[in-house]
């Protein structure tokens, strides 16, 4: 009953949000909506391409031309059920990670059991007991449910609530060991937003592992399903455009050339606009490999046992450095953050992140006013403002990263710090 009265709850704020009068403020804040997800752009898109106009001929439409046919089809026969197809999307996205939750729970109690011979004895009560773990589920649906992200990310009808459930139910699937469908939705959310491409690794190891198949004929199969996935949607979409691959520029070479500078939450749009334009090739492909691909190998090199962590590791990177990141992608990934309940306590910066979080989250709106509206300030506040947010999440990211290796360190060495039994000194030099 208490789940029941939480997703009806989060379902009547959302849909009594998107009726407001603010509903166009919100669908058009440079924190919601980008480029990429814009519901307006969508809607010029479909009507250009109502009227026989190829609406990638312009600049205004990024979407791929499976989600153009969607919202074609859903804008001409149900129109007025959009709002509650948003509403929907959401909610059951918010499900499915509940489901995937429970299911990774499970994955953490065999994978302790397995390690409990390598805990010492002082070290034992750190353990994960039956009510933690079970409790880590309603956790995850809470913050997805009514974190402010995730809700004003549904009220602005971007098509990052598409992604977001693209990505929840490929997550889903591969820890339950569904191959097929995780290689499906996986592309899907590639062939919308290209940076779900690094969620291949995790998937495969995760498939691999709840298949008890750790072998590289396993990850080859699972890579090869993703290809053919993708390649599928790839064919499908120059179906749709009459054999045309001209979509592509707009598509895949707009997030990775980054031509449109209008600001948002991330970091490409101040360094391009303020960069010497010779210098712009050189640093664009600096900033995509960063972004797709520089942290992948270390992490799975270290990360290749827990590849829950190493999935929530890659989704926040990607979130933080994509070229058209909205808070929909933070919310998202933040969702998953109480699956890692137990690393709290060995965690030192969560204070400072949640300040930094809250404050950026405010004064983000602040200096936009008075950089557009008032002319008081100049784009230096919002970048300011942009980028404390994302160190913000950068530091939330390492130190998770850190608390799990101490923690693994306790569990097998203890707390004590002790050198030919007289107590250890930890001394930087």
């Amino acid at each position: 009953m208490a789940l029941i009265i939480k997703y009806i709850v989060a379902c009547l704020v959302r849909y009594w949000l998107i009726h407001t009068d603010y509903w166009q403020t919100i669908a058009n804040r440079v924190e919601i909506a980008t480029p990429l997800n814009s519901w307006k752009r969508l809607i010029e898109g479909v009507h250009l391409y109502d009227n026989g106009i190829n609406p990638y001929e312009g600049d205004s439409f990024h979407e791929s031309p499976i989600m153009l046919i969607l919202f074609h089809f859903l804008l001409k026969k149900v129109p007025y059920l959009l709002p509650v197809i948003f509403v929907v999307l959401d909610a059951l996205t918010a499900h499915i990670l509940y489901k995937a939750s429970k299911v990774f729970i499970q994955i953490f109690k065999e994978s302790q059991e397995r390690g409990k011979a390598d805990v010492v004895e002082e070290s034992k009560n750190m353990l994960l007991n039956e009510s933690q773990l079970n409790e880590v589920p309603y956790y995850v649906l809470s913050v997805y449910l009514f974190n402010p992200y995730s809700v004003l990310n549904c009220v602005g009808m971007t098509t990052t609530v598409v992604q977001n459930l693209l990505l929840a139910v490929s997550l889903w699937a591969a820890s339950s060991g569904q191959r097929v469908m995780a290689c499906v939705f996986i592309a899907l959310a590639t062939h919308q937003a290209l940076y779900p491409i690094l969620l291949v690794v995790p998937i495969s190891i995760l498939v691999a592992n709840v298949n008890q198949g750790c072998n590289k004929c396993s990850y080859i199969r699972t890579l090869l399903g993703f290809v053919l996935c993708w390649g599928f949607c790839i064919f499908i979409s120059a179906y749709i455009m009459d054999g045309s691959y001209d979509y592509f520029y707009n598509t895949y070479g707009f997030i990775l050339s980054v031509p449109d500078l209008k600001p948002n939450i991330g970091l490409f749009w101040y360094f391009f606009t303020e960069m010497f334009e010779h210098f712009r090739l050189l640093f664009v492909c600096a900033f995509q490999i960063n972004a797709l691909a520089l942290y992948v190998v270390p992490l799975t090199l270290r990360f290749h046992k827990e590849p829950v962590l190493l999935a929530t590791v890659l989704i926040a990177l990607s979130t933080i450095f994509r070229s058209y990141p909205c808070i929909g992608d933070v919310g998202f990934y933040l969702a998953l953050l109480p699956l890692w309940k137990h690393l709290f306590s060995f965690m030192q910066q969560k204070f400072i992140v949640a300040c930094t979080f809250i404050i950026t989250s405010a004064l983000g709106p602040t200096v936009w006013h008075l950089w557009i509206y008032s002319g008081s300030a100049n784009a230096n506040f919002f970048f300011g403002v942009t980028l404390s947010f994302a160190t913000a999440q950068i530091f939330l990211i390492t130190d998770m990263l850190f608390a799990h290796i101490k923690r693994d360190f306790t569990l097998k060495n203890g707390s004590s710090r002790q050198i030919n039994g007289k107590p250890a000194k930890l001394v930087l030099r």
